[in-house]
């Protein structure tokens, strides 16, 4: 019996594998490092591919020069306000959508409808609507965030296990007490995944909103220097998406060990 206990340990024994905190870092070292002597050896022309270190050096002199602060900051303005509105209006909306039949009856065609529809069509008629200005590259990225969030969130209500919402009910909570002590809670891993899911699509629909019409941020920088066919610095501006992209799950990741600790 021990002999088969052991076996059925060993075999379980990759779920509980120590994975060391620089085995991220490993990974992204290594990439650059095998890019760097694709590049050295000219097996790729530097035109096409320049290497990590001449990527660098073109960031460096892009921010002595200040050059990159205004198109860094631009953007960020835009994908924070952008993302936070649509983030928050896609909890709300979603745990309306779940908690009510009515709601879910009447708007959930609407929210599924109007999902598949690429939201940088919009772009066009958004900017009829709130003319020429941050606003319709704002509004496009709360677009995109809302979407994934309130979908993500309306499932996690609906999985949330109808027992707690009756006995929270039965002790005598109120609507929102129920949504607020029982609901939320339960739902937060898929909020979560949907945030998580949400954060990628506000980078693409912000890079897609600048290049079309925007004069300053990452996006138009990346569409300048492409037209002018100076990959250095089109480079700079992929490497900057990359790392906003990096620390946005990071910052997520946080938060949802903070707010998830039993997870």
């Amino acid at each position: 019996m021990s002999e088969q206990r052991q076996i059925i340990t060993n075999r379980v024994a990759f779920l509980e594998t120590k994975i060391p905190s620089y085995a991220a870092v490993l990974g992204i070292v290594c990439l650059l490092v095998v890019w760097e002597i694709i590049c050295r050896l000219e097996i790729v022309p530097p035109l096409f591919l320049p290497a990590p270190t001449a990527i660098l050096l073109a960031g460096w002199d892009m921010i002595a020069s200040g050059e990159l602060y205004k198109d860094l900051i631009a953007s960020l303005y835009r994908i924070g306000v952008g993302y936070a509105i649509g983030a928050a209006l896609g909890v709300l909306v979603g745990l309306i959508l779940g908690f009510s039949r009515w709601t879910d009856a009447i708007a959930s065609p609407i929210v599924y409808s109007i999902y598949p529809i690429p939201k940088i069509a919009l772009l066009p008629l958004i900017i009829l609507w709130m003319g020429i200005g941050e606003m319709p590259k704002v509004a496009i990225i709360a677009l995109g965030v809302f979407f994934p969030v309130v979908i993500n969130t309306f499932s996690g209500v609906k999985n949330v296990d109808p027992m707690l919402i009756k006995a929270a009910v039965t002790f005598g909570s109120n609507h929102l007490n129920v949504i607020r002590k029982v609901i939320l809670p339960a739902s937060l891993p898929m909020i979560f995944a949907g945030l998580k899911l949400s954060a990628g699509t506000s980078l693409l629909l912000l890079v897609s909103a600048e290049m079309v019409a925007a004069q300053e941020g990452i996006g138009a920088m990346v569409l300048h220097y492409g037209n002018l066919m100076i990959t250095t610095k089109l480079m700079v501006g992929v490497l900057i998406l990359s790392l906003l992209g990096l620390t946005f799950n990071r910052v997520l990741q946080w938060l949802e060990r903070k707010l998830i600790p039993w997870k």
